[in-house]
């Protein structure tokens, strides 16, 4: 008898159940994952995670897949792209359609809108470096000075002057 669908496929999956002891939980992912999957959801998803494949690296740094949404013959899928960046994939729009299609086995994607903006997991910018500690002051380069003063001439000497000179005047 086959496994039938809705109900009767629950109750089929008790019956199972039942009479050979608990399921593991591989034989049973494909039922519960599938409709998952085949949803728009599912495919966007598995999307972003194979988008740096689809459109490359250098497309992918900037670019990032956001929403598909649409109808049975083909939907929109929406780019988030940083920058004049969406001018350019406005020209590139028929190939990254035929790859993202290619990538997802089917014709889900007939259109593509551009949202403006950064990337969502893109990195932070980068924090400015931070600023030069302000020069030591006469007095701790004159007590840096005298502190070395026992030393021989030459780079050595200097270069601890100026060491000490700057730990005596953050203090």
């Amino acid at each position: 008898m086959a496994e039938g669908t809705g109900k009767q496929g629950e109750e089929r999956l008790g019956e199972q159940r039942l009479a050979a002891g608990p399921l593991a939980l591989a034989g049973i992912i494909n039922i519960v994952t599938r409709p998952a999957l085949q949803s728009r959801g599912g495919a966007l998803a598995r999307l972003a995670l194979d988008w740096p494949e689809v459109v490359g690296p250098a497309l992918a740094a900037v670019t990032a897949p956001e929403r598909l949404s649409g109808g049975p013959g083909g939907g929109t899928l929406t780019i988030r792209a940083s920058g004049p960046m969406a001018l350019e994939l406005a020209h590139l729009a028929p190939e990254l359609i035929a790859r993202v299609n290619a990538r997802l086995g089917r014709h889900t994607v007939a259109r593509l809108r551009f949202s403006a903006g950064r990337r969502r997991n893109a990195d932070p910018p980068a924090a400015p470096p931070p600023a030069p500690p302000p020069p030591p002051g006469r007095e701790a380069l004159s007590r840096a000075a005298a502190l070395v003063s026992d030393l021989p001439q030459g780079p050595l000497k200097e270069a601890l002057a100026r060491l000490g000179a700057c730990v005596l005047s953050r203090r």
